[in-house]
């Protein structure tokens, strides 16, 4: 099930922060509970423990009988709740009831000195005490029970209470932390709105990089944003290049092309349209060759932004190379020498845009340089090198300098034979790939192109 896709945020982050508050308000609302009925309880035992060693107190042995003179002031601090009553008992040592009510369970032997239990007494709940005390005389040696007992009317009253004051403090808090919360979520989520607004209020043309100042959290979206952009940015140039391009530079040789073909139409005399129709013919193939030179630029730079990444051993490209320049265009063999080491020359990157690249630069060998060429792999530590080596002089220095540059050819001595496309393609493959690019001439030996590139694996 696809997710919401108009889901608001604020409203996922509000109910989230709802729910943890329902949940600690319902964690503290029973602590507090607990805490009530504990706090009642507490309060209430005391005073039983209070009246009870009063009664304790007012106990003797006389002629080897217990007597106990209950004082009235046992029973005072329990009147303080005038809506309970009050119960005790005097146990005597052989069970009997020396004076109380005779109803009052006592909690038996085993108890401790001091203990505590609830009963229900005619038919309504009550609390008791149940007090031990022992004689240790020459008329009475033994131990009797003091049990005072109230009901539990005031003590439930008081934890209500306590329970409805917290509640109501719980209560109160909730609502602060809720307001708090929203005010919180608005002014974390502000950050988004002024990214919203620096788009509205931007040009749709624009795609230089936001600045803005966004808390931590919100700066890796803001630079996958600016990523994109940038993206975005080199396809929407690389289309305006290809069009400017292909306007540009199909546009002379199209009409060339036509004028051409218009002549030899017209034309009578078998050896002029010979000569006219090898024209054509090698126009049409420089056309497509542009053509071609065009599209695989526009290819590379797509590939260099969307392609994965992966291993790839440089003599496979070589050799890859090497396969589709047995012949040339003319069906003429052409000799490629291929150098390839023993061991692997691993690179990260994207075979075919490699293979393009090194394609056009055995291609400018060929077309501008002297036979034989070679194609060497090299490993130099944590280089991976891929060169071509001619016997021919190579470019002039100014025409070195500005090689890569669009239309830019690397000799004006013979720049009608090619299109100037070839060292572009081959800048931008080797930058994708955080390679160099670097030309070594030498007037003895010949020519050479290397292409390095970082080694992949390498330690």
């Amino acid at each position: 099930m696809k997710p919401d896709q108009r889901s608001s945020l604020t409203r996922r982050l509000a109910l989230s922060i709802s729910l943890l508050l329902i949940a600690g308000g319902a964690l503290v609302s029973l602590a507090a509970l607990a805490y009530g009925r504990q706090a009642a309880q507490t309060a209430f035992d005391r005073l039983l423990l209070g009246a009870a060693r009063q009664v304790v107190a007012s106990t003797s042995v006389v002629d080897g009988r217990v007597l106990a003179d209950i004082p009235v002031s046992a029973f005072e601090l329990l009147a303080l709740a005038p809506d309970d009553r009050v119960f005790y008992r005097i146990v005597g040592q052989d069970g009997q009831t020396l004076t109380g009510y005779d109803a009052l369970v006592s909690p038996g032997e085993g108890r401790p000195d001091v203990a505590y239990y609830n009963l229900e007494f005619n038919g309504e709940p009550i609390r008791m005490i149940a007090l031990t005390k022992r004689f240790a005389e020459r008329a009475f040696s033994g131990s009797i029970q003091v049990l005072v007992a109230q009901t539990m009317r005031a003590r439930n009253a008081l934890a209500q209470e306590l329970v409805g004051n917290a509640m109501l403090v719980v209560a109160l808090v909730g609502v602060s932390m809720a307001i708090l919360a929203i005010v919180a979520v608005y002014s974390a989520l502000r950050p988004l709105y002024r990214i919203e607004r620096s788009f509205s209020s931007r040009d749709p043309r624009d795609l230089t990089p936001l600045k803005l100042a966004v808390p931590g959290e919100l700066s890796p979206v803001v630079d996958a944003i600016n990523r994109f952009m940038s993206r975005l940015d080199r396809q929407m140039e690389t289309t305006n290049n290809l069009i400017a391009d292909s306007a540009h530079q199909l546009r002379t040789p199209i009409a060339a092309l036509r004028a051409q073909t218009e002549l030899a139409t017209g034309e009578s005399d078998p050896a002029v349209l010979s000569q006219s129709l090898e024209r054509i013919h090698a126009r049409s193939r420089s056309l497509s060759r542009l053509t071609d030179q065009l599209l695989s630029r526009a290819l590379i730079i797509h590939r260099n932004d969307s392609a994965v990444r992966t291993r790839v051993d440089l003599r496979t490209v070589a050799m890859d190379t090497a396969d589709e320049f047995d012949i040339d265009s003319q069906g003429r063999a052409r000799e490629l020498r291929l150098q390839l080491p023993e061991f692997e020359a691993w690179v990260r990157g994207d075979a075919l845009s490699l293979r393009e690249a090194c394609k056009n630069l055995v291609n400018n060998a060929f077309v501008h340089g002297q036979p034989p060429v070679t194609l060497t792999v090299e490993a130099r530590g944590d280089k991976a090198i891929l060169s071509i080596h001619d016997q021919g002089s190579g470019p002039s220095a100014p025409a070195g300098l500005r090689a890569g540059e669009r239309f830019v050819h690397a000799d004006e001595a013979v720049k009608h034979s090619g299109s100037g496309i070839g060292l572009a393609i081959v800048q931008e493959v080797v930058r994708a790939h955080q390679g160099e690019l670097r030309f070594l001439p030498d007037e003895a030996q010949g020519f050479t192109v290397l292409m390095d590139f970082p080694r992949d694996g390498y330690v």
